[in-house]
C-alpha cells in the first residue's frame, strides 16, 4: 500500500482529535486515525452533554466559558443543524447540604449569572424533585449539546480544509526517526513530523507504541439509563438537574427522563457496557430524590471519561519525545471545552496567539507528570 504523509497525524477521532484536527487544518495538511468504524464511539458519542459550570474546577470552567461564544454562534461551515438547544441547569440541596451549596454558588459566580432558589422556587423549576430540595442554583443559560453534529460538524470543517479521517486504522505500531511513522492492524503506513495522541482511555498504550513515558491516566465508567417520565409531565420544560454532590443527574431526553449515578467506576480501556449494579444505583437514587417511579428501564448504556492523575486535560508537546502531541484526558467535559481546547492545541503548534486568558500552557502541559 502507498505511504500516506501528512503534516500532522492525529490518533483518536473523538471530540478531542477532531476538533484539533479541524482547527489545525486551517493551517496544515491533517489527517485523522480512528480504530473504529465510527466517531467518538467511546466517550463522546455516548455523553449526556450539558455546558455548565458544575463540572471540575477553576481551570475546567475556565475553558468552558471560553468555548461558549462557539456553541452560541457556530460558524457558519460547521452544521447544518443546531449544535444545542439552552436548558436551564439546577443544582439542588436539602437543608444538611446547603453549605456546599453555599460554596458552590461562589466558584460558579465568575462563570455564570445564578439565581439563588428557596424551596418553593426549586419545586417551580423542577416539579419532580421532593419537598426536602429546599435550596437550588439555577444557572438559566445552560447549553443541551448535540454530540452527534458536534462531532459531525468538526469532521465536516476537517474534510472541508483538505484534511482526511481514516475510520478503522487501529495503530499497531509507532517508530520515530527522521519523522513519525505509523502503522495500522490492516497494514496502512503514515507517516508526519507531529503525531496528536487524542486516543482517549487508550492514551497511555498508544504512548507505550510510540516510545514515550506514560501518565497515568485513568477510565472510569458512567452508566445511565432512560425510562417514562410521570404522565402529565411537560417533560421538555425541565431543566437539567443535579444533586450538590456527585450522587445523581437527570434530565428530559427524546420524550423519556435520562438519569445517572454519576458512577466514576474505574476500567481498562474497553468497550464499557452497563453493569447491574449501576443501572439499578441510578432507578434508586432517581427513587430516592424525585417523586418519579422507575417502572421500567426503557434502555441503558455506558461509556468511559478518562482522566489525568490531578484530572485536568494533558495539552502540550512531549519533552522527550520531538514531535509527540498529548491531548488527553478530558474527563467528562471534552464536549463541552472543545473550542477553546482546539484553539489551544493550534496555538501551541502553530505558535501563534494565545487563547485563553485565564488558562496558561503549564496548567495543560505533560511535563507536570515527568518533573
Amino acid at each position: 500500500m502507498p505511504l500516506l504523509t501528512s503534516d500532522i497525524l492525529v490518533i483518536g477521532g473523538g471530540i478531542a482529535g477532531l476538533s484539533a484536527a479541524a482547527a489545525l487544518s486551517r493551517d496544515a495538511h491533517v489527517r485523522v486515525l480512528e480504530a473504529e468504524e465510527q466517531i467518538g464511539f467511546h466517550s463522546s458519542g455516548r455523553s449526556a452533554t450539558m455546558l455548565h459550570y458544575a463540572l471540575g474546577d477553576r481551570l475546567v470552567r475556565a475553558l468552558t466559558l471560553a468555548s461558549r461564544p462557539f456553541f452560541d454562534e457556530p460558524p457558519s461551515d460547521f452544521a447544518d443543524v443546531p449544535v444545542g438547544r439552552e436548558m436551564p441547569v439546577l443544582v439542588y440541596a436539602r437543608d444538611d447540604e446547603r453549605g456546599e451549596l453555599d460554596v458552590l454558588g461562589s466558584e460558579l459566580a465568575g462563570f455564570a449569572h445564578l439565581e439563588r432558589l428557596d424551596g418553593v422556587a426549586v419545586s417551580q423549576l423542577c416539579p419532580l424533585l421532593k419537598e426536602d430540595a429546599r435550596h437550588g442554583l439555577a444557572d438559566h443559560r445552560g447549553i443541551r449539546l448535540d454530540p452527534h453534529a458536534l462531532l459531525q460538524g468538526f469532521l465536516r470543517q476537517l474534510r472541508g480544509s483538505g484534511g482526511q479521517f481514516h475510520s478503522k486504522s487501529r495503530v499497531a505500531k509507532i517508530e520515530h526517526r527522521a519523522t513519525w511513522s505509523v502503522s495500522t492492524e490492516e497494514g496502512d503506513e503514515f507517516q508526519a513530523p507531529i503525531v496528536i495522541n487524542a486516543a482517549g482511555a487508550w492514551g497511555d498504550s498508544v504512548a507505550r507504541l510510540a516510545g514515550v513515558q506514560p501518565i497515568g491516566l485513568q477510565p472510569k465508567r458512567r452508566t445511565i439509563i432512560t425510562f417514562d417520565g410521570p404522565a402529565g409531565t411537560k417533560l421538555e420544560e425541565l431543566p437539567f438537574a443535579k444533586t450538590v454532590h456527585d450522587e445523581l443527574y437527570f434530565a428530559p431526553e427524546s420524550g423519556r427522563l435520562f438519569a445517572s449515578p454519576m458512577d466514576e467506576i474505574p476500567a481498562d480501556p474497553c468497550d464499557a457496557q452497563p453493569d447491574d449494579y449501576e443501572v439499578a444505583l441510578a432507578a434508586f437514587r432517581m427513587e430516592e430524590r424525585t417523586t418519579v417511579k422507575v417502572e421500567r428501564i426503557h434502555s441503558k448504556w455506558a461509556g468511559l471519561r478518562t482522566f489525568a492523575p490531578d484530572r485536568h486535560p494533558v495539552c502540550g508537546f512531549e519533552g522527550q519525545a520531538e514531535g509527540f502531541f498529548w491531548l488527553v484526558g478530558q474527563g467528562g467535559f471534552g464536549l463541552q471545552t472543545s473550542p477553546a481546547m482546539a484553539e489551544i492545541v493550534s496555538a501551541l503548534i502553530t505558535k501563534s496567539r494565545w487563547p485563553v486568558a485565564d488558562v496558561q500552557p503549564e496548567d495543560l502541559s505533560p511535563d507536570r507528570f515527568h518533573g
